[in-house]
């Protein structure tokens, strides 16, 4: 298949209170967080409707969050071809599979192995599906955000890694009548950002670079066809620009 688009992750230069470490980064992994056993890609024989594929994001927060109140995410996906496949089309109305991307925070019944924040407080989701992102025919961007009542926020570790979000993906409609055309395609999805947000005043942290691996792949991608260029500062307008 030809190499997909690079893709370019921000990293916000805010104007109120707010820092990046350099401990600080993103994982993205089927199952699991890369140190639980997480692994970067996933295959499927695309032979059945039944089952759900799980990818994890979590992250090592910058030093200096002290009342994280919840979390907004960014994700790319980048499917092989010219167009975006019909497989990996979810929740807008019409899509093929609207109804085959869920996406949740939480973590009380496992997987356990990085430390679960929320513990199960947070409520949020998706709040954008869009294909075709950015002008390019077979990129697509989701995001979602998960927030907790202000009596539970509280302050992160810069040297734990912590569970975010779950994005559930299930096969339904891969075989038979009303089978979806692309599950059996490459695709690259890459954990652009996440922000740790805080009550108004204190400041908002941006999170882009990369911990362990903030790239999954399906059906055996090369994650080197996907890989971001390195991060660049940018203005915090830019920024906003991710989250319109």
């Amino acid at each position: 298949m030809s190499k997909l688009l690079r893709l370019v992750t921000v990293t916000a230069a805010l104007t109120i209170t707010a820092s990046v470490a350099s401990a600080a980064g993103l994982n993205f992994a089927w199952n699991d967080c890369p140190s639980g056993g997480g692994v970067q890609n996933k295959t499927f024989a695309c032979a059945s409707n039944t089952g759900t594929n799980t990818l994890v994001g979590s992250f090592i927060p910058p030093v200096g969050v002290s009342a994280a109140t919840g979390i907004e995410v960014v994700v790319d996906l980048l499917t092989a071809g010219p167009a975006y496949s019909d497989w990996w089309a979810f929740r807008n109305v019409g899509t093929c599979r609207q109804t085959a991307l869920s996406a949740n925070a939480d973590f009380t019944g496992g997987p356990s192995n990085c430390t679960d924040y929320f513990v199960g407080a947070a409520s949020g989701g998706l709040t954008n599906f869009e294909s075709g992102f950015s002008g390019t025919a077979n990129r697509a961007r989701i995001k979602a955000l998960w927030a907790v009542p202000p009596a539970n926020a509280g302050p992160l570790d810069s040297g734990t890694e912590y569970y975010a979000f779950k994005f559930n993906i299930s096969n339904a409609k891969t075989v038979g009548t009303g089978a979806c055309t692309g599950c059996a395609d490459n695709v690259c999805l890459v954990l652009n950002m996440i922000r740790i947000t805080q009550p108004v005043g204190v400041g908002n942290f941006d999170v882009s670079d990369e911990a362990t691996s903030r790239i999954a792949t399906w059906q055996s991608e090369v994650a080197g066809t996907c890989l971001p260029v390195p991060a660049r500062n940018r203005t915090w307008g830019s920024v906003k620009a991710l989250y319109r």
